[in-house]
């Protein structure tokens, strides 16, 4: 196991994480972007598996969000606005009238501190940033700590710590796009998903969520049994609809078992299992995503990939019943996203 940190031209910090059987993971200090994530396929051949841009000066002015880490709040805040402790606070209108993951000013825009750390079986990066209060209109002074921890078993652990000086909201997750086809060889349409949920929630024409929760059965959104994405992708299910042919979608976990998402794509072998103790998590299969950018090895496009953002819902600000992200002051917020690499024939491994 082993960490290499270098400077780059733009300058910002780029760190490798590598361990002893070939896989790898690139991020860097700026928006704690997760750059590469190289695991090899059933043949051995290692590949990245995550939508990077083939120049770095293109993650300044990334609309996509590729790699970072989003806060304070991830995912869309309707009319930009909350009400906590009868206090009413505005934010940035960013996405139209509403505001979207946390803002122009968000923490995917931040340069962030760093710790690394070496050890026999497990190695990585510990990226620290301090918001002051009322930073980008949300209260609380609030100090974060974003880890991502390599080990030797194709295990990548995000762990998110943080704190805050008064009441506030945070949801914290990672918005790195997924293809398991390696170095974007295929879409992800036929990407095999298995979701451990039976309610996601509805969306309005703006992608906002309207507090109704809706069943996945007998809908394109049951995902508990392994479905293809394309299996939304080119169904007329008006949820679908909404977000362009695609999904854009919160789940809520059934937390009958464990939090487990499984995603395989055939023709590599490769299998991503995620672990999380997050209560849901929303599928984001890039409907959004033109043409207009240069991605390594090829131009981007829609359905390049798939995204995972395990978080509570912000809609629980606007409608009751729902995973809140209010953070009382001087409590503390952990939560871990796991990410287990294998191919077909291996054994799966779980959080340790």
């Amino acid at each position: 196991m082993k960490i290499i940190e270098e400077e780059l031209a733009i300058g910002w910090k780029q760190f490798t994480i590598s361990n002893d059987h070939g896989m790898t993971v690139k991020a860097l200090n700026y928006g704690g972007i997760i750059k590469e994530i190289n695991v090899p396929d059933k043949h051995g051949q290692v590949e990245n598996v995550v939508l990077r841009y083939q120049n770095d000066e293109d993650y300044l002015k990334d609309p996509n969000f590729f790699g970072a880490v989003i806060g304070r709040i991830a995912g869309r805040i309707d009319r930009s606005s909350f009400s906590m402790n009868g206090e009413n606070y505005e934010l940035e209108a960013n996405d139209g009238e509403h505001h979207i993951h946390g803002g122009s000013e968000g923490f995917h825009t931040k340069v962030w501190e760093t710790e690394t750390f070496q050890e026999e079986d497990r190695a990585g990066l510990t990226l620290i940033h301090k918001s002051p209060h009322m930073d980008s209109g949300y209260p609380g002074e609030l100090t974060v700590k974003v880890t991502y921890q390599l080990n030797n078993n194709n295990q990548l652990l995000i762990d998110y710590q943080a704190e805050s000086s008064h009441d506030t909201v945070l949801t914290l997750t990672n918005h790195t796009y997924f293809n398991l086809s390696g170095n974007l060889e295929h879409s992800i349409l036929n990407h095999e998903v298995k979701i451990p949920s039976r309610q996601f929630l509805e969306l309005d024409d703006h992608l906002i969520p309207t507090g109704t929760i809706r069943s996945v059965a007998g809908t394109p959104f049951d995902f508990r049994i392994p479905a293809p994405l394309r299996t939304g992708t080119q169904s007329s299910y008006d949820q679908n609809m909404i977000a362009k042919s695609g999904y854009d979608h919160y789940f809520l976990f059934d937390h009958i078992k464990k939090n487990t998402i499984e995603v395989r794509d055939e023709d590599s072998g490769r299998k991503m299992t995620i672990h999380t103790d997050q209560p849901g998590v929303v599928l984001y299969t890039s409907n959004n995503l033109t043409d207009e950018y240069q991605l390594a090895g090829r131009q981007s496009s829609k359905y390049s990939g798939v995204c995972f953002e395990t978080q509570s819902s912000p809609a629980s600000l606007h409608h009751e019943g729902l995973p809140s992200v209010k953070l009382k002051a001087g409590d503390r917020y952990t939560q871990q996203t796991l990410f287990i690499f294998t191919t077909e024939g291996n054994a799966d491994h779980g959080i340790s």
